[in-house]
């Protein structure tokens, strides 16, 4: 019976998704064995540059999925949100795990343990990395100062702590996965800021081809979680964006029906354009390109022109 290796990033919060996956796995299958194979990305080795001047979409995952089609690892645990809607030809995304809460969390310097996005001081400085977290903030808090960071969770806190940042703006799902939700000061809303396709759920992905892997992977399926998933993601791929682009999703489900809340916002914060779509939980991708279409019609797909244009410009 073969031996299944499962490609994982190095950093420490890749490394706890990963555990938990092989441990999720070895459970189902007590007689299989399951081994880790680590490996650096692109996205971890480029920390000077903000993500978005970088351009490339598999910035975290090209290099899991080049070990994937060289047969040397058979599937590969993402935070779903850094994977492309577009996998490369013969790779699938083969299970999507239950979804911690997806929503963006607010960390504060010490100095600042009293306060909440909107009692922060003008000219607070918030680390963010995240377009879309940036523009919607922007949008709601012109007071604030706002600096790119990079780096891991615990270099980000450092950074934080040390008195570089007075806030920063993470994934609550990171937090809690490390242990750290005492970290969160508050928990942004919805109404402030939709949070990333795919946050707060893992993806695993794996060669379409490998029937055995594929089905070792079934029971780790959340279906809640992947209708929702799937549904945001197919609202990405009909926008045509990526990290370059400040684009946020709500979804919640019922037994019958899935409602997805769409936002595409210019650089500046100054242009939200917001809706959302109910129907059939069984068709998400439907959902996610029918709201996408009608954003674009509202006039997303103008704003969604202009970024690429002006990054295109960038040196």
């Amino acid at each position: 019976m073969r031996s299944i290796v499962i490609g994982s990033r190095k950093s420490q919060l890749a490394l706890v998704q990963t555990y938990w996956v092989q441990a999720e796995l070895q459970k189902l299958h007590p007689e299989r064995t399951f081994s880790i194979a680590t490996m650096t990305t692109q996205g971890d080795n480029i920390l000077d540059v903000a993500l978005a001047k970088i351009g490339d979409k598999g910035l975290f995952t090209k290099e899991l999925e080049l070990a994937m089609l060289a047969g040397t690892t058979d599937l590969a645990v993402h935070s779903l949100k850094d994977l492309p809607t577009k996998l490369p030809d013969g790779l699938m995304l083969a299970a999507i795990t239950e979804r911690e809460n997806p929503a963006d969390a607010l960390v504060v310097n010490a100095k600042h343990q009293d306060k909440q996005l909107h009692t922060l001081p003008e000219g607070a400085v918030v680390g963010t990395s995240s377009l879309r977290r940036l523009a919607q903030l922007r949008h709601h808090f012109p007071h604030l100062t706002f600096k790119d960071v990079r780096g891991n969770l615990h270099t980000r806190l450092r950074k934080l702590d040390d008195g570089e940042y007075d806030a920063l703006i993470l994934a609550v799902a990171g937090l809690q996965r490390l242990n750290m939700g005492d970290r969160i000061q508050q928990i942004i809303p919805p109404e402030i800021s939709l949070h990333a396709v795919g946050q707060g759920a893992l993806g695993i992905e794996c060669r379409s081809s490998d029937q055995e892997v594929i089905d070792l992977l079934s029971g780790l399926i959340h279906y809640p979680t992947q209708q929702r998933c799937l549904a945001e993601r197919a609202f990405l791929r009909e926008l045509e964006g990526g990290c370059q682009v400040p684009i946020g999703v709500s979804s919640q489900v019922s037994e019958t029906s899935l409602t997805l809340s769409g936002l595409v916002a210019t650089l500046d914060g100054k242009t939200l354009i917001k809706d959302q779509l109910t129907g059939d939980i069984a068709q998400p991708e439907a959902i996610g390109q029918e709201l996408a279409r009608k954003l674009k019609q509202q006039g997303a797909q103008a704003i969604l022109e202009q970024i690429t244009q002006e990054f295109r410009s960038v040196p």
